[in-house]
């Protein structure tokens, strides 16, 4: 693992990828409006860069974009990979583990998820706090490598206060909704029955969707700061659940991607 890390790293660095200062994974249905704010922009595409992955799933479009966004040098990930594509935990969390030797020092992350908070409604952006790991495997497993982190890594705060409260203030002056809830991650790729619904809601969590974690598990494990905003693309009421159509999913994060886009624009340059 620690080749791979170090030969994608290399590459990226010799192609003008140099010491980013903010990393950013753009989720389902997101990063069409937030790429247009990176300045001075190079591209590469997932398949060119040495042990990347290539996502698989159609809406997500498979590159690494580098350039500035209010004076910081940003490295954004426009389209992320799932464990239900087929890939080990490892290679899904490779992005994040380049981002940090190149020299990221906060990552930002979106997703689309499915809101089972009652009093929220889809279209609606979630700030998570916390997170529950129902995923069947773990990016941390296997042999540690210290160099990159410790072998059991603390996960009292997976994502950063500091970032949280900038998130909410800046929210706040925006007059923009950001609900503060905990996030739940399931394998996937098929969405929840409604009596896996009740049970994802009984045990603490107000969204749930099929990313994320393993990025958090990652950052922490390198003591890389992150956050994360879910965008809440359809309404879980187990008593009233009506059939999920993915194009409305992503058409409902697409209407989102505004306000988020504004968010972590706002936030990137407190940073």
């Amino acid at each position: 693992m620690l080749h791979e890390i170090k030969e994608a790293t290399d590459y990226l660095k010799k192609h003008g990828f140099d010491n980013p200062e903010v990393g950013v994974i753009l989720g389902t249905g997101l990063g069409n409006l937030f790429v247009k704010e990176i300045k001075n922009a190079i591209e590469i595409n997932y398949n060119s860069i040495p042990h990347f992955p290539v996502s698989t799933v159609e809406f997500h479009r498979g590159k690494l974009i580098y350039g500035e966004i209010k004076g910081k040098k940003v490295l954004a990930m426009q389209g992320r990979f799932h464990y239900y594509e087929g890939y080990n935990m490892q290679k899904i969390t490779l992005p994040v583990r380049v981002m940090k030797m190149l020299g990221i020092q906060h990552l930002l992350i979106s997703n689309a998820a499915g809101n089972m908070n009652l009093k929220w409604k889809k279209g609606q952006l979630m700030l998570i706090d916390d997170h529950i790991n129902l995923q069947s495997d773990n990016p941390l497993r296997g042999e540690n490598f210290e160099v990159l982190g410790p072998r059991f890594p603390d996960m009292s705060e997976p994502y950063s206060k500091k970032m949280n409260k900038l998130l909410i203030r800046i929210a706040k002056e925006k007059k923009i909704k950001l609900n503060v809830g905990v996030y739940v991650a399931v394998i996937g790729p098929n969405l929840e029955t409604r009596a896996e619904y009740r049970f994802l809601n009984r045990i603490g969590a107000d969204a749930v969707g099929m990313s994320t974690v393993p990025e958090v598990l990652v950052a922490n494990h390198m003591g890389l700061p992150c956050c994360a905003i879910s965008v809440l693309t359809d309404d879980c009421d187990p008593d009233n659940l009506k059939p999920a159509v993915i194009s409305e999913i992503i058409a409902i994060a697409g209407k989102a991607e505004a306000k988020l886009t504004e968010l972590y624009v706002a936030l990137i340059g407190k940073l």
